[in-house]
């Protein structure tokens, strides 16, 4: 990875995770995108063994899809949630799921945002531009003191 701050993309879909990889090209979002395509891959490169300074970063802000296969999309937010060494890194729920309860139980489980992906490609790019460009760039994030507990 090649800068400081990384978006990590916990997306199941290959379509979905090629349009938003394309969006966030497109927006001019210049930082390393990490992509998990399940949720026990997702917790395995946060809480796994990494090497060195990896192990130490967390993401800048991770998308992450409601229904992913092996651990969905809430019991990894609560996990994540759970955890003093991540809990306070933004998280962003990017999902097809327009169920009312599924908006209120990521909100009630610690989601900073909840973006339903549009089916139309323009708007899918407007969105992903949208929410990679505000974490990236205008968002001030928790000092790392905090972030790892101290």
């Amino acid at each position: 990875m090649n800068n400081d701050r990384y978006i990590m993309l916990v997306e199941d879909n290959p379509d979905d995770e090629a349009l938003t990889l394309r969006a966030l090209m497109q927006s001019n979002v210049a930082n390393d995108v990490v992509v998990a395509h399940d949720g026990e891959e997702a917790l395995n490169f946060l809480f796994g063994e990494r090497d060195g300074a990896e192990a130490a970063r967390s993401p800048a802000v991770v998308l992450l899809d409601l229904k992913l296969p092996k651990v969905d999309g809430l019991e990894v937010l609560q996990r994540i949630r759970a955890d003093e060494r991540t809990r306070l890194i933004p998280l962003v729920m990017l999902t097809s799921s327009k169920e009312e309860s599924d908006v209120i139980r990521s909100y009630t489980s610690g989601a900073n945002g909840y973006v339903r992906k549009p089916v139309d490609f323009v708007q899918f790019a407007e969105a992903v531009k949208e929410v990679g460009l505000y974490w990236m760039l205008v968002n001030e994030p928790p000092p790392r003191s905090a972030e790892l507990g101290g």
